[in-house]
């Protein structure tokens, strides 16, 4: 099972590349009701890389208002010719970075299961929602870098070249970053795995 998978993360399918393109076109032209729309449809995508980068929902919030506050301001520059999501996504990345600088505490990552079973299936549900919090507890471990990497890669499933653009890196440092943070989810995961599934304490 992979690492989206696993957290259950995939968020609303966003519109069509031509659609999204015609209304940011609009946007920069000026439209603010085609502005509205893009925020519409995107928001999730960017509400969802925030609370993974952020690991709290509150925080995830605001990050996310500073995001598309920072779009607003800064769309007239943008570059239609350009990927729409992959200068989001940067915007979003910035926007996280400089609410962690000014944070000094946040609860770890908590998710609630939204189907409420009995039997055999409440025990694998309780299990896989164990696996899903001992996953976000790994990824609010890790530096940042690999954390944004193993995010868009992962989770947002953008294509290695697409995130080294976000990130303005290179594909090389990437998929070395997204290594790195697979292989420490996974220590991470192995060693906690047995403390999650007694019911220890963390």
């Amino acid at each position: 099972m992979t690492l989206a998978e696993t957290l259950h993360l995939h968020t609303a399918t966003v519109p069509a590349r031509d659609e999204l393109a015609d209304l940011v076109q609009r946007a920069v032209d000026g439209d603010r009701e085609a502005f509205d729309k893009v925020m519409i449809e995107t928001q999730k995508r960017v509400m969802s890389v925030a609370w993974r980068m952020l690991g709290d929902e509150a925080d995830a919030r605001d990050a996310a208002q500073e995001t598309f506050l920072r779009v607003y301001k800064y769309l007239g520059r943008f570059d239609v010719t350009k990927d729409f999501n992959a200068w989001l996504y940067g915007i979003t990345i910035n926007a996280c970075r400089d609410l962690a600088s000014k944070r000094k505490y946040h609860e770890p990552i908590e998710y609630e299961d939204e189907i409420y079973t009995n039997g055999s299936d409440a025990e694998q549900a309780s299990l896989q929602s164990q696996q899903r919090e001992m996953i976000a507890r790994a990824l609010r471990g890790l530096p940042e870098k690999e954390r944004a990497a193993v995010v868009l890669r992962d989770i947002e499933g953008m294509s290695t070249d697409e995130v080294a653009k976000v990130l303005k890196s290179t594909p090389t440092t990437v998929r070395s970053q997204i290594s790195t943070a697979r292989r420490k989810i996974k220590l991470y995961c192995d060693r906690h795995a047995g403390r999650y599934q007694t019911g220890g304490t963390r």
